[in-house]
């Protein structure tokens, strides 16, 4: 809202003096639209875990220390995810708003994003494949990420001539870099476990992508003839 405010306030006598007064409603309602939502999807979130517990708990056994390696992939595979987002949100707005196309920077902020890309990918097949040699190189990698985002957080607040040209989009680059620090550090200390947990007996699991449902399962019982002779194979259906 902010930033929005001061573009207006920059654009002077060139557009409606109640520009502001016009949007300020629908920048209010915006987050109050997402909060209803999230409050939603956290509910369904929870009655969606009570149902994959259930078909994990079939999957995987009662075995408690599977289930938490189990866990500790899924949280990771889920970071990955959320790295891809952050990190697309901060090189768009870096290379839209701030960055000079000719500068030698803007080429390789575009670069990062195929790479980026192929990595994560790459760090979620490694993980199923439970090669300690990749996760090494993952991890490396996530390190390099790190001092690439912290780099760009003391940048953008150099008392310099180049960090005027981070000014317009200073504060969400701010909130996408930090939030994205704080993801990698958390990712690398998960890739981590993760590979604590490889050689454990989890990679059959994780492997196997389809787990039948109770109704799709059939249990063959063994019904004896009562006119004589050897038993005969009843097959069962359980509804």
């Amino acid at each position: 809202m902010s930033q929005i405010h001061d573009a207006i306030d920059g654009l002077g006598g060139n557009i409606d003096p109640n520009t502001w007064t016009a949007v300020k409603p629908f920048l209010v309602a915006i987050p109050c639209v997402i909060a209803v939502g999230t409050f939603a999807m956290s509910f369904v979130a929870r009655k969606l875990y009570d149902e994959f517990s259930w078909t994990i708990y079939k999957h995987i056994s009662a075995d408690l220390r599977m289930k938490r390696r189990y866990l500790t992939y899924q949280i990771y595979i889920a970071l990955l995810k959320f790295d891809f987002f952050l990190f697309l949100g901060f090189t768009i707005q870096f290379v839209v708003i701030v960055v000079n196309t000719k500068d030698v920077e803007f080429a390789l902020t575009i670069a990062a994003i195929p790479v980026t890309i192929l990595i994560l990918i790459l760090a979620g097949y490694i993980t199923r494949k439970e090669s300690l040699a990749g996760m090494i190189v993952i991890i490396t990698l996530y390190f390099g990420g790190l001092a690439y985002f912290l780099f760009k957080l003391v940048r953008m607040y150099q008392h310099t001539t180049r960090a005027l040209h981070y000014i317009p989009a200073r504060k969400s680059l701010t909130t996408f870099a930090v939030m994205t620090i704080i993801l990698i550090v958390i990712t690398i200390t998960n890739a981590i476990m993760c590979a604590a947990n490889f050689k454990q007996g989890l990679k059959p699991y994780i492997q196997k992508r389809k787990v039948e449902s109770e109704d799709e399962k059939s249990t063959m019982m063994e019904m004896p003839n009562l006119a004589g002779g050897a038993p005969q194979s009843n097959r069962m259906e359980i509804d």
